[in-house]
């Protein structure tokens, strides 16, 4: 059967439990930016409940024009008011270039590859503090999630 079957199939069993939450602004007023690697279960990591957050996810979690632009709609259309980015050891993204990353993949594009996580972040966060329209955000702070312990460590808060 094919991953696409498989999910139709699951997706039969699932609107029988569906919650229908009706309210789209995160309950938490909460944003979270993290990885998307599969072995990060962002609600269990943080506590939180379906509809608390908004859960923005790409590679190394990085702060990027679509997730500044994903930020822009939370904090003015939402009440989106405090955001995390999360990073976690044993990132892809980690420990190899940009350059590098582009010959493996044969495409030609900014990976945002990290090298330290404490620096990578430092940057990150300032990139949002330094988006005058994400001014309404006032609580943004960094984390760096241990994928083998699930240990989470703050490592910078604005």
């Amino acid at each position: 059967m094919s991953e696409i079957r498989k999910l139709m199939d699951a997706n039969r069993d699932y609107v029988e439990d569906h919650l229908g939450i009706a309210d789209a602004e995160p309950r938490r007023h909460l944003a979270v930016v993290t990885c998307m690697d599969a072995r990060i279960d962002v609600f269990a990591a943080l506590g939180l409940d379906l509809g608390d957050a908004h859960v923005i996810r790409n590679a190394g979690g990085r702060v990027t024009e679509d997730v500044l632009r994903s930020l822009a709609l939370s904090s003015h259309t939402m009440g989106v008011t405090s955001v995390v980015v999360m990073q976690h050891t044993r990132c892809g993204l980690a420990g190899m270039s940009s350059a590098e990353l582009e010959e493996v993949t044969g495409a030609g594009i900014e990976f945002f590859a990290i090298d330290d996580h404490v620096e990578t972040l430092r940057a990150d966060l300032q990139r949002i503090r330094d988006t005058p329209y994400l001014s309404l955000l006032h609580e943004v702070a960094g984390f760096v999630h241990d994928i083998d312990s699930g240990h989470l460590t703050e490592i910078i808060e604005a």
